[in-house]
């Protein structure tokens, strides 16, 4: 394997930077970037990105669910593979570095390894995942569970705001898909990501490296209640499920500020009827539930259930939750990780293990590989918003420890 010199291409970061400013103005809502599973902008950004890919020489395939691989092979067909990437979805109104940057980082690194000769002895596959945020189908990893062969009939069932099911937006009919990679013909997978906190700005450091990625649980909460005329139905005679959802929020705040360490958020709520003069007959609501550990997840959980039934009773309101999706903590493979970590201390002396609490695709890799995660800086600690940055001169950072990553593990 040859040797050349650790630091990458200065044209390389500037290219990356500017890829990621373009892949920022494909959207599916003009004025705001937002990119959801299968829809006409993830579409484009695959055409793009698979464009970016034949260009370094990687071989692109993009599969049924919309997942998008470009492969660098080895000059040993035998070899095992080494997977790299992250997501090209976006939540509504996004910033440009959630997901892309790190599909951005593995492709910058292939073709600096492809520019100077660098000989490697097992593939890199680099993926650009079409649904990590569960924008379209309020559920997500859909295409990292395509990957893995994690789909199941009830994800086939979801349906997106107009009514279309996951099954049909596919197009596979009722078929599952089989897994992408067996487990024997894996290395490990590596997603870089920005931390999508402050920590690693506030600490003055540019990387990090991911230890663990936390528990969640994701619930959709249902109030039922009677819709009725505002202006002649008495308070004391109302079912207002608006009124109990209200409430219920709250509590929902109130449980994450006194449990150590969870995070709990409801996000999402969608009133019926909606209208200014008519008393809410229906609320639902989403509930998103993390921490280090599932155990006070699923405490918390069951606290809310007694609570909500409790305040719900006495305002004569239905009230149900059900869980859509959760994990349990995933831990990042000790070795795989110490590789990265020694790359990134490359370019810093000290290099941090954070725990991610947010979610990634990783989680859904770590069923077919050791996993491992590079953190990057972002300003401020921001994500999920448009104002969303990472400066440079940390992004050619962040490509000199995953390019040096790759040499190491080979």
């Amino acid at each position: 394997m040859t040797n050349p010199s650790l630091d990458p291409n200065p044209a390389l970061t500037a290219q990356l930077v500017d890829r990621l400013m373009h892949l920022g103005e494909i959207t599916d809502e003009p004025g705001a970037l937002t990119r959801s599973f299968l829809s006409p902008a993830m579409h484009l950004v695959n055409e793009t990105v698979g464009q970016w890919m034949r260009e370094a020489g990687l071989d692109v395939t993009i599969d049924d669910w919309g997942n998008i691989i470009g492969h660098f092979a080895s000059s040993n067909p035998e070899a095992k593979t080494l997977l790299l990437g992250s997501h090209l979805d976006t939540v509504r109104n996004a910033g440009r570095y959630d997901g892309p940057l790190g599909v951005l980082l593995a492709l910058a690194a292939c073709e600096e390894l492809r520019r100077t000769g660098s000989w490697l002895p097992f593939h890199v596959d680099v993926i650009g995942f079409s649904d990590e945020e569960g924008l379209r189908f309020h559920s997500a990893y859909l295409g990292s569970k395509a990957i893995a062969g994690l789909i199941s009939k009830e994800d086939l069932k979801l349906t997106d705001a107009a009514g279309v099911t996951v099954a049909g937006a596919v197009g596979q009919g009722d078929t599952l898909p089989a897994p992408r990679y067996a487990a024997e013909e894996l290395l490990a997978y590596v997603e870089a990501h920005i931390e999508q906190g402050p920590v690693l700005e506030t600490e003055g450091y540019a990387l990090g490296v991911v230890s663990a990625i936390a528990a969640q649980s994701r619930c959709t909460c249902t109030f039922t209640g009677q819709a009725g005329h505002a202006g002649t139905t008495p308070m004391t005679m109302r079912q207002d499920a608006l009124a109990a959802a209200a409430e219920f929020i709250t509590l929902v705040e109130k449980v994450g500020r006194e449990t150590a360490g969870l995070v709990a958020t409801v996000g999402h709520v969608e009133v019926q009827p909606n209208a200014s003069n008519v008393i809410a007959q229906s609320v639902v609501l989403s509930i998103d539930l993390r921490h280090e550990e599932y155990s006070v997840v699923a405490s918390a959980l069951v606290l809310l259930v007694q609570q909500g039934t409790l305040l719900a009773k006495p305002r004569r309101i239905g009230f149900a939750i059900a869980e859509v999706q959760s994990h349990n903590a995933v831990r990042c493979s000790p070795f795989v990780t110490a590789v990265l970590s020694r790359a990134a201390a490359q370019s810093q002396v000290d290099v941090p293990q954070l725990v991610s609490g947010a979610g990634h695709d990783a989680v859904i890799l770590s069923r077919l590989a050791p996993v491992a995660m590079l953190f990057v800086r972002c300003r401020g600690g921001l994500s999920h918003h448009p104002d969303e940055y990472v400066e440079p001169e940390d992004i050619g950072l962040a490509l000199q420890a995953l390019i040096t990553f790759i040499r190491e593990f080979a």
